[in-house]
C-alpha cells in the first residue's frame, strides 16, 4: 500500500466539520484521485469538549497548533479558521514549518496575499485557495490551469449569495430591502451582522483574488470602488425590468481600452443585466462567474458560492491537489507570486458601459431638457427616457435615463454636476449596464 499521507486540519468550524466529514466518510474515493491514503492526523480546535456535528475521536483534538507545527509527518494543513488574526499568524507558522497550506479564508489573502504568497516561495511550499472564492465552484482551477492558454480578457461575477438572495427575493416576493434582510438573517443566509455581504466588501476581496490570479495585477481590495444594495428598491427593481434588465451585485475586471500593458478597470456594484443571459437568471443564494478568454471566447459557471459541503469540497480538493503535487506547480507557474506586476488601471473609470442614470428632479417644464443638455456637454448620448407621474407627498418626478456607451469616469462627473443645480430633489443613481 502506498505511503500515507496525514494532513491537519486548524478550526473545526461549519467549514471544517464539512472537510472532516469527506476526508472520512469518502476515504477511498479520496485515495482513489490522491494516488494515496489520506488520512487526519490533527485537529485544532478553541474547545475540544464543544459538542459537534461529526465525530472527531478525541485523541486527535488539540488546542495547540504546535502540535502540528512540531510533527512533521503531517505535510498539509487545512486552515479554516476566519478573519485576519490570529489567521495570518498561523499561516506564517505553518509555511515556515514546512507545510503546504489549504485555505478558504479569502479575507486572510485579499488583505495579505503578496506577503503570504511570497513567504510561500520562499520556503517552497504552496498556497491553496479554491474555497476562498465562489465556494463550489471551480473557479480558481479554471483561472489558473485550464484556461492558462487564454489571455482572460474579463471576469463578471455574482460572488455574494447573500446579496444576490436578497435582491432575487426583493424581485420575486416584492417585497423591500429591510424585509428581506431579515428573512435572509433567519433562514442563514446572512449573518446577524451581514456588512460584509451588503456593502460589497465579501465580494470585493473575491475580485482581488481573481484579479491577480487572471491579469497578474495585484490591487489591494480596499481601493477597488465598491457600492452595496442597501440603496436599490421596489420601484428602480421595477424600472430595470420594464427597460428588459434585472439588478445583480456584479463583481467586474476588465481589461482597460486603451490602457496598455496590464491596464485593468475594476468594481463591485449593483448592476443592470439583461433578462434572459444566465447572470441575470442566477437567483437565490448562487454564484456565478462569466469570464472571457481570447481563445476560448465566453464560459460561465454556476453553482453554490456558499454552505457546508459546497465550500468543504473545495477544500478537500485542494488538499487531493497538493498531495498530487499539482498545488505546487499551478502556485509556482500562476500570477499570484507576481507580487510586483504592474497595478495598472485599478478604478471604475477605465469602462466604457450604458449607464442606468435615476434622477429626482422638480415638477416643472425644461427640466429635461436641461438635464439632456448637461449630459451632452459631456458627450454622453441619451438612448431612452422613462418619467413617471409626480410623487404626491413630495412634488418630485422619478426620471430615468438610459444612456449610450461612455466612460464611467464621464457619466459620474456629469451625474455629480447635475446633482448640484437647483432641479434636483433627491440623491440621483447611476448604475452600470451589462446587455450580453
Amino acid at each position: 500500500m502506498a505511503e500515507h499521507v496525514r494532513v491537519g486540519i486548524v478550526g473545526l468550524g461549519t467549514v471544517g466539520s464539512g472537510a472532516y466529514r469527506l476526508l472520512v466518510d469518502s476515504a477511498a474515493h479520496v485515495a482513489r484521485h490522491a494516488g494515496r491514503p489520506v488520512v487526519v492526523e490533527r485537529v485544532v480546535v478553541r474547545d475540544p469538549h464543544r459538542p459537534r456535528a461529526v465525530a472527531v475521536p478525541p485523541g486527535l483534538l488539540t488546542t495547540d497548533i504546535g502540535a502540528i507545527l512540531r510533527d512533521p509527518s503531517i505535510s498539509v494543513v487545512a486552515l479554516l479558521v476566519g478573519g485576519l488574526e490570529p489567521a495570518r499568524s498561523m499561516m506564517v507558522a505553518l509555511l515556515e514549518s514546512g507545510k503546504d497550506v489549504v485555505t478558504a479564508n479569502k479575507a486572510l489573502l485579499a488583505e495579505y496575499g503578496p506577503e503570504l504568497f511570497d513567504l510561500a516561495r520562499r520556503h517552497g511550499r504552496s498556497i491553496a485557495f479554491e474555497a476562498a472564492v465562489a465556494g463550489g465552484i471551480p473557479i480558481v482551477a479554471a483561472i489558473g490551469e485550464c484556461l492558462a492558454a487564454n489571455r482572460i480578457e474579463s471576469i463578471r461575477g455574482i460572488l455574494n449569495g447573500t446579496s444576490n438572495f436578497i435582491l432575487s427575493r426583493m424581485e420575486e416576493e416584492g417585497a423591500d430591502y429591510t424585509e428581506v434582510l431579515r428573512l435572509a438573517q433567519a433562514e442563514g443566509y446572512a449573518e446577524a451582522d451581514p456588512a460584509m455581504d451588503v456593502d460589497g466588501t465579501d465580494a470585493t476581496q473575491k475580485l482581488a483574488l481573481l484579479t491577480h490570479l487572471a491579469f497578474g495585477t495585484w490591487v489591494p481590495w480596499a481601493q477597488i470602488p465598491r457600492r452595496g444594495i442597501e440603496g436599490i428598491d421596489l420601484d428602480l427593481m421595477a424600472t430595470a425590468r420594464e427597460l428588459g434588465y434585472r439588478i445583480r451585485l456584479l463583481a467586474i475586471a476588465a481589461r482597460a481600452p486603451g490602457a496598455g500593458g496590464g491596464g485593468v478597470a475594476l468594481r463591485v456594484a449593483p448592476t443592470l443585466v439583461r433578462l434572459g443571459t444566465p447572470l441575470a437568471e442566477t437567483r437565490g443564494a448562487y454564484n456565478a462567474v462569466s469570464i472571457v478568454g481570447d481563445a476560448v471566447g465566453r464560459m460561465f459557471f454556476h453553482g453554490l458560492g456558499a454552505g457546508q459541503m459546497p465550500t468543504a469540497s473545495a477544500v478537500v480538493a485542494d488538499i487531493i491537489d497538493t498531495v498530487v503535487g499539482r498545488a505546487a506547480i499551478t502556485f509556482r507557474t500562476t500570477g499570484m507570486l507576481e507580487t510586483d506586476a504592474p497595478a495598472g488601471r485599478r478604478l471604475e473609470a477605465g469602462m466604457v458601459e450604458r449607464h442606468l442614470l435615476r434622477f429626482l428632479v422638480a415638477d416643472r417644464p425644461g427640466v429635461l431638457a436641461r438635464i439632456a443638455g448637461s449630459l451632452g456637454e459631456q458627450g454622453i448620448s441619451i438612448a431612452s427616457v422613462i418619467q413617471h407621474e409626480a410623487d404626491n407627498a413630495t412634488g418630485a418626478v422619478p426620471l430615468v435615463i438610459m444612456t449610450h456607451r461612455s466612460p464611467a469616469a464621464t457619466v459620474s462627473a456629469a451625474v455629480d454636476a447635475i446633482d448640484r443645480t437647483d432641479v434636483i430633489r433627491g440623491r440621483s443613481l447611476c448604475l452600470g449596464v451589462v446587455d450580453d
